[in-house]
């Protein structure tokens, strides 16, 4: 199976905020974007889009395809109750817990990176298992490392290495 993996384009959100699941605007500069997203996929032949449905993934979806599947797997990392809050507001001992293994431990209220992982790999498996042989799916930077490092074998710790800017896409087989 073959997946184009698309991160969302640039949100409205102030820098050093917190975010994850919140439902963001995006920047006055999709429109030259999505030209360079459009660019770059004009000779894909791929025959499936599916889509986070947070909005900064649901209007690239809409603009790139008119058959869009949206689906609440290919969230972004939910940050519970850190969501919307600045990085350097939020309790230190909690922050400092997560950081320490951000793998395993659970934001307060919201999910661990393994937990996104896990979902992640059940929603390709999933697509593979029913038949899908192309796909491009529009996501957020967490969802798509982890699957790059499911495909890759590598560990999900490690997986930041890979930098992802606003609007990038990566290939992977599976």
């Amino acid at each position: 199976m073959e997946i184009l993996l698309i991160r969302h384009t640039t949100p409205k959100v102030h820098k050093g905020i917190c975010y994850g699941q919140t439902n963001l605007d995006l920047k006055e500069t999709y429109p030259q974007e999505l030209k360079k997203i459009q660019k770059a996929l004009s000779t894909e032949s791929f025959f499936r889009v599916y889509s986070s449905p947070l909005k900064r993934c649901a209007i690239l979806a809409k603009d790139l395809s008119n058959h869009v599947v949206y689906d609440d797997r290919l969230q972004e990392l939910n940050f519970g109750d850190w969501e919307m809050q600045p990085w350097d507001q939020i309790n230190s001992d909690e922050l400092n817990l997560w950081m320490e293994d951000f793998v395993n431990e659970q934001v307060p209220n919201g999910e661990s990176y393994l937990q996104l992982s896990e979902r992640a790999i059940s929603f390709v498996k999933e697509l593979k298992n029913n038949g899908i042989e192309k796909a491009i799916l529009i996501t957020h930077a967490g969802f798509i490392r982890s699957l790059v490092a499911y495909t890759n074998k590598t560990h999900l710790k490690d997986s930041f290495d890979l930098k992802l800017a606003y609007g990038d896409h990566i290939y992977i087989t599976l």
